[in-house]
């Protein structure tokens, strides 16, 4: 059995500066959780009516925006659009939650458990649970389908969370948690966007805050303390993750249902100079951590290129 003895990280730094005790650092996102934690089927009015006229999201974040097809498009067209839209980032997003919870769980699995790190741990798993089912509930509201990843992609999660390194398993953590967040975060203040919505993303915004500080402290403690290989390996399996995420962020059978033709709403997508923008600066402030913490270089690096999320 792995030891149960940490190092002191303390006594370690990276070039954003000394790690932080991992203790206090769950001492911390305990107390934000007792003050900030929500229940979304008590938070939440999900029998009001969707007010007419209103987006699912904001029409400056779809796919298609500012495109010829865009164009062509009718009002009702494009925020029918959002919703399916919303429906199949929100699938993406069950999707993520539950691998990460698995990881989660992987990662204390030899760790103290009366230690305010599992604590948190454990608490954050919890949230994601919630947040799993209050997306869920958010598509069936819409009504839409689900859009779940292509099979391929789904079966490639199985060999991600079973080869993972736990470096590696933060840094998905943070590709699925920070390129949403920064959408969220420009979602829920939005008037023009339906008030169920704007409440999902309210709440997933304040609890995945506590996520990705404890994703971002780890993920550096990880990276100064281990192997070569284990580093290495980690660069790749990132860009991949990286790659997979791009290709799955929205589902090609919504245009589909929107009554579009997918070949070209496909193809105008990946020639929308708008498009590849949004995503870039989504992932602007993740890529830039990762740069600093040497996770972006080498083979990895290209891979994130490709995917459309690095300049």
């Amino acid at each position: 059995m792995a030891s149960l003895t940490e190092p002191d990280f303390t006594l370690l730094r990276d070039a954003l500066g000394p790690l932080r005790d991992r203790e206090q650092v769950a001492e911390r996102l305990l107390e934000s959780s007792l003050r900030h934690s929500y229940d979304p089927d008590t938070e939440l009015d999900w029998d009001a009516p969707f007010e007419d006229g209103k987006w699912f999201w904001p029409p400056e974040l779809l796919s298609l925006y500012d495109t010829p097809l865009w164009h062509r498009m009718s009002e009702e067209q494009r925020i029918d659009l959002s919703r399916h839209e919303a429906a199949s980032l929100a699938s993406l997003g069950i999707w993520f939650e539950i691998i990460l919870m698995q990881l989660l769980v992987r990662h204390i699995y030899d760790k103290s458990l009366t230690s305010k790190h599992v604590r948190y741990a454990l608490t954050e798993i919890a949230d994601e649970c919630r947040h799993s089912m209050m997306f869920a509930r958010m598509i069936t509201r819409g009504g839409s389908p689900e859009y779940p990843v292509p099979r391929a992609y789904h079966n490639l999660g199985r060999v991600l969370k079973t080869v993972s390194t736990t470096p590696g398993s933060f840094a998905a953590t943070l590709l699925g948690e920070e390129i949403l967040d920064w959408m969220q975060r420009l979602t829920f203040p939005d008037e023009r966007v339906q008030p169920l919505i704007r409440g999902v993303t309210r709440i997933h915004v304040v609890e995945e805050a506590r996520h990705v500080r404890y994703a971002r402290e780890e993920l550096r403690r990880q990276m100064a303390t281990a192997p070569r290989w284990e580093r290495e390996f980690t660069r790749l399996s990132c860009g991949e993750a990286a790659r997979v995420f791009s290709d799955c962020f929205v589902n090609p059978k919504v245009y589909d249902n929107v009554g579009l033709d997918r070949r070209e709403a496909v193809a105008q997508v990946k020639a929308s100079g708008h498009r590849r923008e949004v995503m870039q600066a989504g992932a602007k402030r993740l890529t830039d951590f990762l740069d600093d913490i040497g996770l972006l270089s080498g083979p990895g690096r290209r891979l994130w290129k490709s995917s459309g999320l690095l300049a």
